[in-house]
C-alpha cells in the first residue's frame, strides 16, 4: 500500500465519519488541498481511491463504512453502493463467528500508534472466503480525537507473489553465484551484482552507465549483438557461450594470450514493465552469465588430444605405405598441419661445425622447387637455437603481424608465432622441424610443444632410415 494512497485518504477519512444508517449513500464532500472544495474535491478523491492497486475501505468512529474502492469491489464482489453505509463487517464481509475478533483487531488501530498489520479471512459476495493481509491506521479529527480508521488490503497470495519477486531480485543481486547485469535499451549496465563486478574487474557502481566497449575488449561485438537480438526478438532458445577478453587484458602481447580470454555461458531475458499496455517498449535486458573457462579449456584440451592422436595414427598408417622414407617424412608434415599450424618447414643438418641447415621439405608444398637450398639463418635464429640446445624453442611477435619480423627469419610473410623442435634419432641431431602460425591463431603452448615433438620423432625416424639406405 503506497504512502501516497494512504495520505490521500487520510485527508478525507475524518470528514467521512458522519455517515449513518444501513443503506448506501453518497460519500460526503471532503476538503482537498489548495482551493479544491465540494464536488470537485470528492471527484478527485474518488479517482485517487479507484486508481489504487490495493483494495481500500474506511470506517468512521462508529464503525460505519465510508469509503470502498474498485479494487475492494474486485476482490470481494461487493459494490460501493452495497458496502458504503454498512456498520461493521459482520454478516456480509466477515463470518459472524469471526466478526468480533476481526473488528477488534481492525478498529483497534483507531487508537493504536502507527500501522497495524493483520491477516484474516473475508467473505466474498458469492460466499467464498479469501485470505487477505491488511494494513490499518487510525484517523484523527481536527480536535485530535479518533475519527475513524482506514484499511488497505490485498490477497495474501498476491502479496506473497510480490514478496517473492522482491526476495528473488535481492538474492540475485546479493547472493547469486553467477553474474547478473541489467542492461538498458542503450546497452549500458544499469544494475550489476557483486559477482558480475568481480568478473568484469571493476567497481559495482563505476561500471554503471558505461558502454560495454569500455569494459570488454575482444568479444564485445558478439555480446552487443546478442543483447540487441533479445531487445528486438525476445530471449534466445538456450544459453550462449561467449569468449571475451576484458579491456584491461586486451593489450596483452604474451605469446600464450589464451590465459586472458574468458568463456562466459550467458542467458538473456527481455525486460518489459508489468504495467505496460500492448506492444510495450522493452526496459532492457537481464544478462546472466557464469565463467566456464576452465571447464571449456579442459573440454577443448581433451578434444584436441583426441584429434591429434588420431592424426598421428593416420599419418603413421599412411607413411607405412611409402617406399621412399623422405616421402614418409613429408606425409607426416602434411598430417601434422591440420588444425595445428599454417606452415611446416623441414631443415636437415649438413656439416659438423659450423652446422648448416638445408631446406629439405615444406608443407604445404611450395609451387616451385625450394628444397635443397642452404638457409642463411642469422646466429640467433630459433632453428639454430633449437639445434644447439637439443630442445624446443618458441617465439612470437604477438597477435598482429609486424612488417619485417617474419622476413628477417626467412619465414613466410604474415607469420607471428614460431615453434622449432630438433630431430633426434640414435643419439644424433639430424635437423630442425619448424611450425609457423599466422595472426588468426594463438601462440604455441606447452601442449603444442609435446605434439610437435611427437611429430618430430616420427620424421626423424624416417630421415634416419633414408640416410641409412642412401
Amino acid at each position: 500500500m503506497t504512502a501516497q494512497s494512504e495520505t490521500h485518504f487520510e485527508h478525507g477519512a475524518g470528514d467521512g465519519g458522519d455517515v449513518r444508517g444501513g443503506s448506501a449513500g453518497p460519500v460526503p464532500p471532503i476538503p482537498g488541498p489548495g482551493r479544491l472544495r465540494g464536488a470537485e474535491s470528492e471527484r478527485l478523491l474518488t479517482a485517487l481511491l479507484d486508481g489504487m492497486d490495493a483494495a481500500l475501505c474506511a470506517f468512521d468512529a462508529d464503525g460505519v463504512v465510508t469509503h470502498w474502492n474498485r479494487e475492494a469491489e474486485r476482490i470481494l464482489g461487493w459494490t460501493k453502493e452495497e458496502a458504503v453505509g454498512r456498520r461493521g463487517l459482520a454478516g456480509w464481509a466477515v463470518r459472524t463467528a469471526d466478526a468480533a475478533d476481526v473488528q477488534a483487531r481492525l478498529f483497534g488501530a483507531m487508537t493504536a500508534p502507527g500501522r497495524q498489520v493483520h491477516e484474516f479471512a473475508l467473505l466474498r459476495k458469492d460466499g467464498g472466503r479469501v485470505l487477505v493481509r491488511t494494513q490499518s491506521s487510525g484517523v484523527r479529527g481536527a480536535d485530535g480525537r479518533p475519527a475513524g480508521v482506514y484499511c488497505a488490503f490485498s490477497e495474501v497470495r498476491t502479496q506473497i507473489d510480490l514478496e517473492r519477486s522482491i526476495a528473488l531480485s535481492e538474492a540475485l543481486f546479493e547472493d547469486a553465484s553467477w553474474g547478473v547485469v541489467l542492461v538498458d535499451a542503450d546497452l549500458r549496465p544499469a544494475v550489476a551484482n557483486v559477482h558480475a563486478a568481480r568478473a568484469l574487474r571493476v567497481g559495482r557502481t563505476s561500471m554503471l552507465g558505461r558502454p560495454l566497449g569500455e569494459l570488454v575488449g575482444e568479444g564485445v561485438e558478439e555480446l552487443e549483438s546478442a543483447l540487441q537480438h533479445v531487445l528486438a526478438e525476445g530471449p534466445t532458445q538456450g544459453p550462449a557461450e561467449l569468449w571475451v577478453t576484458l579491456r584491461a587484458d586486451s593489450d596483452r602481447t604474451d605469446g600464450g594470450g589464451g590465459d586472458a580470454r574468458r568463456c562466459w555461458r550467458s542467458g538473456f531475458l527481455r525486460l518489459v514493465s508489468p504495467m505496460a499496455e500492448e506492444a510495450p517498449v522493452p526496459l532492457g535486458v537481464a544478462w546472466f552469465f557464469q565463467d566456464v573457462t576452465e571447464a571449456k579449456r579442459v573440454e577443448q584440451d581433451a578434444a584436441r588430444s583426441r584429434f591429434r592422436g588420431n592424426q598421428l595414427h593416420r599419418a603413421t598408417r599412411a607413411a607405412a605405405e611409402c617406399e621412399d622414407p623422405m616421402e614418409a617424412a613429408s606425409v607426416h608434415l602434411d598430417f601434422a598441419l591440420a588444425g595445428f599450424a599454417d606452415h611446416a618447414l623441414l631443415d636437415l643438418a649438413a656439416g659438423d661445425s659450423p652446422v648448416r641447415l638445408i631446406r629439405t621439405a615444406e608443407a604445404p608444398a611450395p609451387g616451385t622447387a625450394a628444397t635443397g637450398v642452404p638457409m642463411r639463418y642469422p646466429e640467433d635464429h630459433p632453428a639454430l637455437q633449437a639445434f644447439e640446445r637439443c630442445g624446443p624453442v618458441r617465439t612470437s611477435v604477438g597477435g598482429t603481424a609486424v612488417p619485417g619480423w617474419a622476413r628477417a627469419r626467412r619465414w613466410p610473410e604474415g607469420t607471428v608465432h614460431g615453434l622449432c623442435v630438433v630431430l633426434r634419432s640414435r643419439g644424433r641431431s639430424l635437423g630442425v622441424l619448424t611450425f609457423l602460425r599466422g595472426p588468426s591463431r594463438r601462440g604455441f603452448d606447452r601442449s603444442d610443444v609435446l605434439y610437435a615433438e611427437a611429430v618430430a620423432d616420427r620424421v626423424a625416424t624416417a630421415v634416419d632410415l633414408a640416410r641409412a639406405l642412401a
